[in-house]
């Protein structure tokens, strides 16, 4: 550590400020990713959207890494109420609940931007796809999973997540027509019968 990046450490911002900041970095970070993919996204480069320098970044996340697992953690976030979906109503609608609302955050603009950051750096990059995995299995897929009256109910909730995210690559990533511009409704009519499915059926 150089004496100059101590003297930055030691002299940090008051709260309010540090929080604007790591907001701010944050903000820039779920861009940068989005537009960039995890391998040609920089620290450097993230410093600059945000308008601060690279050692600040470091100094609140670290490694690219590791930015790349807080912007993504704060942008799942809204993913993560999934096993709340799962659990609010009778078992043989849980199907059609978990779909709509996967498919009510992909289709929310604030909601899905972050989400094809996360995407598309996931698919393009080892260490990306490592990070989401931890957070998907940690925070979301278990959780479900514990709904489940099932013996192989990770394998379950697992095979459940890949239909949905499948059918949301294709629509909000690869953008396959017809597929991109159908009606959602027409879409949550065929895919949640699958999802229910592979979540309850024998």
């Amino acid at each position: 550590m150089t004496e100059a990046t101590g003297a930055r450490r030691r002299g940090r911002p008051p709260r309010t400020e540090s929080a604007d900041t790591r907001d701010r970095i944050l903000a820039a970070a779920r861009e940068e990713f989005s537009a960039r993919g995890y391998e040609k996204t920089s620290v450097r480069g993230i410093a600059k959207a945000a308008g601060v320098d690279s050692a600040l970044v470091h100094h609140y996340f670290g490694t690219k890494e590791q930015v790349f697992e807080a912007a993504i953690e704060v942008a799942f976030a809204p993913a993560l109420n999934a096993p709340d979906a799962v659990a609010a109503g009778p078992t043989d609608e849980v199907g059609e609940r978990f779909t709509r609302f996967v498919f009510g955050v992909w289709e929310n603009p604030t909601t899905r931007t972050p989400l094809l950051a996360i995407l598309r750096s996931a698919v393009t990059n080892e260490t990306a796809a490592a990070v989401f995995r931890r957070l998907v299995a940690a925070q979301l897929l278990r959780r479900i999973a514990a709904q489940l009256a099932q013996p192989d109910a990770e394998l379950r909730a697992e095979l459940a997540a890949a239909q949905l995210v499948g059918t949301a690559m294709m629509r909000y990533v690869i953008k396959l027509e017809p597929l991109a511009s159908a009606d959602l409704e027409q879409i949550i009519a065929r895919v949640a019968p699958v999802v229910q499915g592979h979540l309850t059926n024998p």
